[in-house]
C-alpha cells in the first residue's frame, strides 16, 4: 500500500465515482481502476460495491477511509513544511463549520487569513452538529473545525480554542410594530407571536422549546434545517426567528430589526484541530483564530479534557 493508492482511493470517495475522480486526478480512468483493484488485491478485500455506474463504499472501505485521510494529510503537512523553508505559501486548507459560526467569526478570520496568505485555497465543508465537526477533524476529513455549542466545548481527541460567545437574538419580521420598538425583550414577550424555528437539537430551538415549556403561547409556524432559509422566511413575514448574534449584520442589511432577548443565552463558538501534525497552512489559520479569540475574550485553549458533549 502506498500514498498514491490511498490518494486515488480518496478521490473516488470524494468525487462520487471513478469517472469524476479520474478527471480530478487528470489520469485515464482505466489507470485509476487498475490502481484501486491493485489496492484491493493487496488488502484482500473489496473497497467498493459497484452498482451499475455507481460505487458505494464497502464496510472495509469505510474502515480504511479515516486512516487514509490521516496518512495523506500527514504527507501534505511534510511537503508544506519543506515548502515553507523555501518561502512557499501555497496549497489547500480543508475546514468544516456549522452554519452560524460559519458566518461569523469564520468570515472575518478567512478575510484576515486570505490577505496574509493569498495563494492558499480554503475549502469549507458544512456540518449541522458539533459531533459532525468533531468526527471530521478527528478522522482527517478536515484540519480545522468551527463549531457552536450550548456549553464550552471540550474534547480529549482534539485541541480546542474558544473563540467567542454569541448571545441569541430575535430577528423581527417586517411590517409589524411588535415589541413597541424596544431593543430588549423578555421571553414572555414572545406570547402570541409566530416563530420560524430551527429543527430539534440546536440551541435556538432549545430556547424556543424551553419558552413553550414555561407556558408562553408562541407558535412555531415553520421548522427549517437549512439556516440560509431563515432570513428569507422572516423577510416574507412568515414569523420572527431566534438566531445567534452572528446573523445580525445580515439581518440589518436586509432591513430587519434585531432585538436582544433577556435573560441572555449564549452560543459558545470554538475552533478545533488535530493535536499534532497539522499543515503549515492550518497552523497559520490557527494563529489568526488565536488573535480573534484574544480580541473577543474567548482565548482559552483546552486539550486533554474529557468531552462533555
Amino acid at each position: 500500500m502506498d500514498v498514491r493508492q490511498l490518494t486515488y482511493f480518496l478521490a473516488v470517495v470524494d468525487r462520487g465515482g471513478f469517472t469524476r475522480a479520474a478527471e480530478h486526478l487528470i489520469i485515464a480512468q482505466p489507470s485509476l481502476s487498475q490502481t484501486i483493484k491493485g489496492l484491493e488485491r493487496e488488502l484482500g478485500v473489496s473497497l467498493f460495491h459497484r452498482i451499475g455506474r455507481r460505487v458505494v463504499l464497502s464496510k472495509a472501505g469505510h474502515e480504511l477511509l479515516g486512516p487514509a485521510r490521516l496518512v495523506v494529510r500527514d504527507l501534505e503537512a511534510a511537503r508544506s513544511a519543506v515548502d515553507n523553508v523555501r518561502g512557499v505559501r501555497s496549497g489547500r486548507l480543508d475546514m468544516i463549520a456549522m452554519p452560524s459560526p460559519g458566518i461569523e467569526p469564520l468570515t472575518a478570520m478567512i478575510a484576515t487569513y486570505a490577505r496574509a496568505h493569498p495563494a492558499v485555497t480554503l475549502n469549507v465543508d458544512a456540518a449541522f452538529t458539533a459531533e459532525e465537526v468533531l468526527d471530521s477533524v478527528r478522522t482527517g476529513g478536515a484540519e480545522i473545525g468551527i463549531l457552536g455549542t450550548k456549553v464550552p466545548f471540550r474534547s480529549g481527541d482534539v485541541k480546542v480554542l474558544h473563540l467567542e460567545q454569541q448571545p441569541l437574538v430575535l430577528i423581527v419580521a417586517p411590517g409589524t410594530d411588535a415589541f413597541d420598538g424596544s431593543d430588549t425583550i423578555d421571553r414572555d414577550d414572545l406570547a402570541g407571536h409566530r416563530i420560524v424555528a430551527s429543527q430539534q437539537g440546536s440551541l435556538m430551538r432549545l430556547m424556543v422549546d424551553d419558552t413553550l415549556a414555561h407556558g408562553v403561547p408562541l407558535q412555531i409556524v415553520a421548522e427549517v434545517a437549512h439556516r440560509t432559509s431563515v432570513l428569507p422566511l422572516v423577510l416574507a413575514g412568515v414569523g420572527h426567528a431566534v438566531m445567534p448574534s452572528s446573523w445580525t449584520p445580515l439581518a440589518h442589511q436586509a432591513g430587519l430589526r434585531v432585538v436582544q432577548i433577556s435573560p441572555t443565552t449564549p452560543l459558545h463558538v470554538a475552533a478545533i484541530s488535530r493535536p499534532e501534525h497539522v499543515t503549515p497552512a492550518a497552523s497559520a489559520f490557527l494563529e489568526v483564530a488565536q488573535e480573534h479569540a484574544a480580541r473577543a475574550g474567548g482565548d482559552r485553549a483546552l486539550a486533554g479534557e474529557p468531552t462533555d458533549q
